[in-house]
């Protein structure tokens, strides 16, 4: 995921941002007023797991319409990126580009990862992959950090550095007690959509988003067409 062209600011005022996150086995919307980096969440909408292509755009909808709003009123956008499931990874942000072409309104992507992380006050995060995986964030020197797909064979040849790691699910806790022990894990709810905006909220309020023609999905794990596929020259699987 590449962050981000610099648009100019939104002005100093507060800010309408309307956050989405469909990564996770359940997704959310929020809607929420910004000022700086202070976050008023004015609504929340929970969204059935799993069915995020049936259920978004009317949970947007109706979002927008409980506080009498039209899209065209928002200030910006949130929405998760990934890691997470592919479908739900492509209908929130096929949903996201669809209402920003259509109202000009700025984009803000995020890590999934990252927004486990700032929930649990960490650098480090780990959510489940399934497959036996886990999707990884770990923080590096100089405030870095990488995020990756691994196994417990990867993760037996990784050098924990110290920190604390974000979780929020039984499965990728396991997995890495399993791999490292001694490893301190901090548990917390799944991420929300509320979640995502505060971890936003200094990139909106800086005028910092994404080029909405080349915001693609974090998916860190190759699809099952790419794994499984018939090879195809370019070494791609297909479709």
């Amino acid at each position: 995921m590449k962050e981000a062209m610099r648009l100019p600011k939104l002005g100093l005022g507060p800010k309408l941002v309307l956050g989405i996150d469909t990564c996770g086995p359940a997704g959310s919307v929020a809607l929420a007023r910004l000022t700086g980096a202070q976050v008023d969440v004015l609504a929340e909408r929970a969204l059935e797991g799993r069915s995020y292509s049936a259920t978004l755009v009317q949970a947007v909808g109706e979002l927008l319409a409980a506080s009498e709003l039209l899209p065209a009123a928002l200030d910006a956008i949130v929405v998760t990126s990934g890691p997470g499931s592919f479908t739900g990874v492509r209908v929130g942000l096929s949903a996201v580009k669809g209402l920003a072409e259509a109202t000009g309104v700025p984009v803000a992507a995020v890590s999934r990862l990252a927004v486990l992380a700032a929930k649990a006050g960490t650098d480090s995060a780990a959510q489940d992959a399934h497959r036996n995986e886990v999707f990884l964030r770990l923080a590096e020197a100089g405030g870095e950090a990488r995020e990756l797909l691994a196994g417990a064979a990867e993760l037996a040849e990784m050098d924990l550095a110290g920190g604390t790691i974000a979780v929020c699910e039984d499965t990728a806790a396991e997995m890495l007690k399993s791999a490292w022990l001694g490893v301190e894990l901090r548990r917390v709810e799944a991420p929300t959509a509320a979640d995502a905006l505060r971890l936003a909220a200094e990139r909106v309020a800086a005028g910092r988003f994404d080029d909405v023609a080349l915001l693609d999905g974090h998916y860190v794990r190759r699809s099952d067409a790419e794994i499984f596929g018939k090879t195809v020259p370019d070494g791609r699987g297909s479709a």
